[in-house]
C-alpha cells in the first residue's frame, strides 16, 4: 500500500476542505438570498466542474497557472516558484473541480432558513453581519457539514484533474488514485485493491459519521424544512 499517496491524498483532501468552507460561504449566501437576474449565470459557472470532462478542466487549470500566463507569472514574482506540477497547484484545482460540492449544499441549507427569524433578528438592531453568524450558519449547521463531506470526499477520488495540473511525482503530486492507477498499470493488483479497499473504508466511515452527525443536529435542533 502507498502510505505517501494516501497521507498525500489526506492532505489534499483537508486543505482543500478548508478552503472551500471560508471560500464557498460568501459565495453559496450570494447565491442564495441574491435577486440579480443575472445569477443563473453565476449559478452555472459554479456548477460547470459537474459536467465538465475532468481533463478537460484540468488542461485549462494548467493553462491559467503556466509561468506564461499572468496569474503564473505573478505567483512567480511573488514566491519565486512555479505552481503547475507542485501540491499549491493541486489544490488550486481541486478547489475549482470541489467547488459545487461545497457551494451547492451551502446555498441549499441558507435558502432553507426561515426568513422570518433572520427578519427578526435585523429589526432587534442585530448586524448583518452578526446575524449571519448567530442566526443563519447555526441553523444550516447539516448542509454546510454536508458540502465539506462532500467535498472532502471528492477530492479524495480525484484523478483526472490532479494528473494534469500534477502529474505523477512520488510524494510530490502522488495521490492515492494515481498509485491506484500505477499500480494496475504494473499489473501489482493487489497493491491497487489494498490502497482501494483503505479508500472505501475511509470514504464509507466519513459518510457513516456525516449521517449520524445530521441527525444528532436535526434532533437537537429541528430546522424549518
Amino acid at each position: 500500500m502507498d502510505w505517501s499517496a494516501i497521507a498525500l491524498t489526506v492532505r489534499l483532501s483537508t486543505c482543500t476542505t478548508v478552503v472551500l468552507l471560508f471560500m464557498g460561504l460568501p459565495i453559496a449566501h450570494w447565491l442564495a438570498y441574491s435577486s440579480r437576474r443575472w445569477k443563473f449565470l453565476v449559478e452555472a459557472v459554479v456548477a460547470l466542474p459537474l459536467v465538465l470532462p475532468p481533463t478537460v478542466l484540468g488542461f485549462y487549470v494548467l493553462l491559467a497557472l503556466s509561468p506564461r500566463s499572468p496569474l503564473g507569472q505573478l505567483y512567480v514574482e511573488i514566491t519565486g516558484s512555479t505552481l503547475p506540477f507542485t501540491f499549491e497547484g493541486l489544490l488550486v484545482a481541486s478547489v475549482l473541480y470541489s467547488l459545487p460540492f461545497a457551494v451547492q449544499p451551502f446555498a441549499a441549507a441558507f435558502a432553507g432558513v426561515d426568513r422570518r427569524l433572520i427578519e427578526a433578528s435585523w429589526s432587534l438592531g442585530v448586524s448583518r453581519w452578526a446575524t449571519f453568524f448567530r442566526i443563519i450558519v447555526p441553523l444550516a449547521r447539516p448542509g454546510l457539514l454536508t458540502g465539506m463531506v462532500l467535498s472532502f470526499a471528492h477530492t479524495m477520488g480525484e484523478f483526472g484533474v490532479v494528473l494534469m495540473v500534477g502529474g505523477n511525482l512520488p510524494g510530490v503530486t502522488r495521490t492515492a488514485s494515481i498509485s491506484i492507477y500505477d499500480a494496475v498499470q504494473a499489473l501489482d493488483h493487489a497493491a491497487a485493491a489494498q490502497t482501494s479497499l483503505f479508500l472505501l473504508i475511509v470514504s464509507f466511515v466519513v459518510l457513516a459519521v456525516t449521517y449520524a452527525l445530521q441527525r444528532n443536529l436535526r434532533a437537537t435542533w429541528p430546522l424549518p424544512w
